[in-house]
């Protein structure tokens, strides 16, 4: 059986693909592009219910469409971003093929290219781009065994309150992701404990305009002029609630009990880290660096922004944060549930070819990576801290896609 042959093959219709698509079709490549189910399929079946954007909806969106139903300043919610990158596949006509999973890809032997095994056969391409994006395979430690009678799921499979067993709940993780979610957990009338570790914790808004704004003003998405940052530190930012400022004091006045990082297990206690006063401090020193800055630029600048002094207030220490608990007995406070907000890894299985490095981390430089004709897209920092999100990863692929011409120009070269 003949292999079906194209130029380049794109893996992944979120938004990563889409993004690779419309770069792709602005050069005349000839691609396609394979979803193993549906369009931004992520958005939809792999996050909570009340999920939202973590980001307004005049900026986390591509250039060529904005929302037509959603107020600039809003946070879109998950479906609406899911329908987002589908109408966004129909406006640029994206040759995308749904319900086809890729299994392996292995490089051809004596001709270029790679050859593409999917759920509906084979497919030989010049080019490759892994467009699977950071959220691809749940992660969290093994702490509590399976023995010890708590329901235990990662965040990527919660979707409500509703959905656990009677009791308290325990969350791990003080990210976006664990912070909604314990605060939606306690708004719901369930006791919370919060386990958060080491994190970056900017103002949600400050002097009438979002962080994101903030964010491209200040240079913080290209973090040319910041000391780099410790990797894998939780970004405590989001959009639920309309989008206030993840406050960790406010959380415990509110009724959650903010713990320090999960550390051990044994016989049914958590041991806890003693490290809570200091990823509260430096989540502080985070967000007022953000508003010194900010105060900064508007008088540099000249802007007529009003003044925010109440955002320079912090809470009173609560009880928990005070006098942080260092040992949790899960049957005596009734923790029925644990809900894991630890991230994600990587899952390249199956990308068979020579584009890792010793560790299996991708090995790349801006998304071009040491294997030629294979390339990365929507990894976390692939150019800056903007790749992973949907403002940034459209100009990577743009990058990308031009690259990819450029190779196709050396390849087409005759000498005449």
């Amino acid at each position: 059986m003949t292999a079906e042959k194209i130029d380049t093959l794109v893996i992944g219709a979120g938004q990563a693909g889409i993004a690779m698509s419309e770069h792709l079709t602005q050069m005349g490549v000839p691609h396609l592009v394979l979803e193993r189910n549906r369009i931004a399929e992520r958005w939809r079946s792999e996050r909570w219910d009340s999920l939202v954007a973590n980001g307004p909806a005049w900026h986390d969106r591509f250039p060529g469409l904005e929302f037509d139903d959603i107020a600039p300043e809003v946070f879109p919610p998950k479906e609406r971003m899911a329908k987002y990158f589908e109408d966004y596949a129909a406006l640029i006509d994206a040759p995308v093929r749904t319900n086809v999973e890729v299994t392996c890809v292995k490089r051809c032997e004596g001709r270029p290219g790679f050859i593409v095994i999917t759920s509906q056969g084979e497919i030989e391409a010049l080019r490759v781009v892994a467009a699977t994006g950071p959220f691809q395979k749940p992660s969290f430690p093994a702490i509590v065994p399976d023995t010890a009678g708590i329901t235990q799921l990662h965040s990527s499979a919660y979707k409500n309150p509703g959905q656990l067993p009677q009791g308290a709940v325990l969350v791990v993780g003080g990210g976006a992701s664990g912070s909604q979610i314990a605060e939606e957990l306690q708004r719901a009338g369930r006791k919370v404990f919060l386990s958060i570790g080491e994190h970056y914790r900017p103002p949600r808004a400050y002097r009438q305009r979002d962080y994101v704004w903030w964010l491209g003003v200040l240079g913080k998405w290209d973090e040319i002029k910041v000391q780099a940052k410790k990797k894998h530190v939780a970004f405590a930012v989001s959009g639920y609630d309309g989008g206030k400022t993840i406050d960790f004091r406010r959380f415990g006045h509110a009724g959650i009990t903010v713990l320090g990082m999960t550390q051990a297990y044994e016989d049914g206690v958590l041991h806890i880290a003693g490290d809570l006063a200091a990823n509260i401090a430096e989540g502080d020193r985070a967000y007022l660096d953000v508003l010194r800055e900010a105060d900064a630029y508007v008088t540099r600048n000249g802007i007529d922004l009003p003044p925010e002094p109440g955002a320079w207030n912090m809470l009173p220490d609560p009880a928990c944060i005070a006098d942080p608990v260092r040992t949790l007995d899960l049957r005596a406070e009734n923790v029925t549930s644990i809900i894991w907000a630890t991230g994600f890894k990587f899952d390249f299985s199956w990308l068979q070819v020579a584009a890792f490095d010793e560790q299996g981390q991708p090995f790349h430089k801006r998304g071009i990576s040491a294997e030629q004709g294979i390339y990365f897209l929507g990894l976390p920092e692939l150019t800056n801290r903007a790749s992973s999100f949907i403002y940034g990863c459209w100009y990577d692929a743009k990058y990308i896609a031009t690259h990819i011409g450029v190779q196709r120009n050396y390849v087409s070269y005759q000498k005449t």
